[in-house]
């Protein structure tokens, strides 16, 4: 009844009719009239901003301090995750960034799914928190480890189990940042974690004893611990494996060449599909030579070029002979090159330049080779030289036609 009737008790403005246009005189402005400053919202009648100055602490509109960035994101990861609201998840987010250990070896993808399935974890004084089932991070309290050495989240190099936060300017001050600085523990010869010193692995190992004991601390006073489960972190490559090899897949069947293959023979050459990107005016391969992969052009286009011989006038009755190379086409996307360079090892008839950035596929000579002989014959059978069809009195009469061009826009600019 009370939250019914709490409008009623606020002033309502009231209604005007629009006035009438009435023509006014233009006033210049003195100089000792002052410019309009935007007002602040009308926040008299919300109650958290009484309440908060009754109390003594800062208004809605003043920045948080790290302190409160930290209790705030310590409720949240007493959360299921589930329960969480899109800008709590931004928030878990936007602090793991901070944490150079998982910024060094994840990708900012990765942290982003990852941040959405963390928890936190409160243990007493006096307990053994077994890391080889997940990544922990210490954000209260201190822990002492059972052995030296720690590895890498991924990686099996060792690594320093503390260290100081590199991005926090992003959510602290300079001043609070110093202040941190004193309390964290850096690296040094004491091998006491303290807080946001990190232990555990992302790899889902197989638990033995030696194991148990390496990702092993004991808690030296109560502890708030975040966790990263390695499960999560193994389902997460292989839904990423997965959507890679679909994308894989499909550019292949896409290619002109390829479009009548058996889903099977496919999946072989995508076990074997490595991405890579080349900047434009990259030379992929020259004219003469055995290029050394297969490749598949997701983005971007390659310009083809065809040597020739022109003459160039030096005197009334001498001549020069210059080499050119004249554009003969593109390939595009969805579409392929070098499987009969590589498979027969023959030399490429033009040279193959990127016209803009390029992503591709590519298939290394090396692995080609170790096909199946049926899916190589399948190859050599559908695949075609790379503009073959091409004769040297094509590329005389591209060459003739582009420098009639020239002469011709030469001569308009001339008149």
């Amino acid at each position: 009844m009370f939250i019914k009737q709490y409008p009623k008790i606020f002033l309502k403005k009231k209604t005007r009719l629009p006035k009438l246009f009435k023509q006014e005189e233009k006033r210049e402005p003195t100089e000792d009239t002052e410019e309009l400053q935007p007002q602040p919202p009308d926040d008299s009648h919300n109650i958290a901003i009484h309440v908060k100055k009754a109390r003594g602490g800062p208004t809605l509109y003043e920045p948080k301090n790290f302190e409160e960035k930290l209790v705030e994101f310590l409720d949240i990861l007493k959360k299921l995750p589930i329960y969480r609201t899109l800008r709590e998840h931004r928030t878990v987010w936007k602090m793991l960034k901070t944490i150079p250990d998982l910024t060094s070896q994840l990708t900012d993808e990765h942290l982003k799914t990852l941040s959405r399935s963390v928890i936190s974890e409160t243990w007493v004084k006096g307990s053994t928190v077994v890391g080889n089932d997940g990544f922990y991070i210490i954000l209260k309290g201190s822990a002492r480890p059972q052995t030296k050495a720690y590895k890498d989240l991924i990686d099996e190099n060792e690594s320093t189990s503390s260290f100081i936060p590199q991005s926090f300017q992003g959510f602290v001050s300079n001043e609070d940042f110093k202040n941190i600085l004193v309390e964290m523990h850096t690296p040094s010869c004491d091998p006491m974690l303290r807080q946001w010193s990190t232990f555990g692995t992302l790899e889902v190992t197989a638990q033995t004893e030696s194991d148990t004991k390496e990702y092993s601390v004991i808690t030296e006073e109560d502890c708030e611990i975040l966790k990263i489960p390695a499960k999560d972190y193994v389902r997460l490559k292989s839904e990423n494996i997965k959507l890679e090899n679909k994308e894989k897949m499909k550019l292949i069947h896409k290619c002109p060449y390829y479009e009548e293959w058996p889903t099977l023979s496919i999946c072989e050459l995508v076990a074997l599909i490595k991405w890579k990107k080349f900047p434009p005016g990259h030379v992929i391969v020259e004219s003469g030579k055995i290029i050394s992969f297969v490749a598949y052009i997701n983005s971007g286009y390659c310009n083809i070029y065809r040597n020739i011989v022109g003459l160039m006038k030096l005197q009334p009755k001498k001549v020069k002979k210059n080499k050119k190379l004249v554009c003969m086409g593109k390939l595009n996307e969805k579409e392929s090159f070098g499987e009969i360079s590589v498979l027969l090892q023959v030399p490429f008839t033009c040279t193959i330049v990127t016209g803009k950035e390029v992503e591709m596929a590519i298939i290394e000579d090396k692995d080609l080779f170790e096909l199946d002989p049926v899916t190589k014959q399948l190859m050599l059978h559908t695949a075609k030289p790379t503009f073959g069809h091409l004769k040297d009195e094509d590329v005389k009469n591209v060459y003739l036609e582009s420098e009639q061009k020239k002469e011709w826009k030469n001569f308009k600019q001339e008149e």
